[in-house]
């Protein structure tokens, strides 16, 4: 009997910490049938806005639409390529510019199906993903952020 996978939490509060980045890329160690791994990290950017330069961005997301359609996501590339692992982390609330706010992570047992799944994942949650991001201005201003 096949197992029903279900919506995993892909939030984290905060920036994502090099700690959480590191850890999982150890815990892949004992997986010996793995072969390349492809890591996208998003980090926030001081770009000029309005006067001013962003220091930070505070993200928000309706989750629980957000959660079913990154699960969809998750669905469809993982039918697509040859997967052994895909993990998928995105930052809720501020997160300051030089932090982490995405981390996408795919393994196979080759890098090519690791690497093209990784950079669908990604262009796929920037444009599906109902998450925003308010661009926090160091002039006191803020600009909603459209992802490009």
């Amino acid at each position: 009997m096949e197992k029903l996978r279900t919506p995993k939490n892909i939030f984290v509060q905060g920036p994502i910490s090099p700690i959480k980045i590191a850890n999982s890329i150890a815990n892949h160690a004992t997986k010996t049938d793995i072969g390349g791994h492809s890591i996208f990290l998003g980090q926030v950017r001081a770009d000029e806005k309005d006067g001013g330069t962003v220091r930070a961005i505070a993200y928000t997301a309706y989750e629980e639409m957000a959660l079913q359609k990154a699960f969809e996501i998750r669905e469809a590339v993982f039918s697509k390529y040859p997967l052994t692992c895909m993990h998928i982390y995105h930052s809720l609330g501020e997160v300051k510019t030089g932090e982490i706010c995405l981390f996408v992570f795919t393994s196979s047992k080759h890098r090519k199906a690791a690497m093209q799944a990784c950079e669908e994942l990604v262009e796929r949650i920037k444009a599906e993903l109902p998450i925003w991001g308010k661009e926090l201005v160091d002039n006191d201003t803020s600009v909603w952020k459209e992802n490009t």
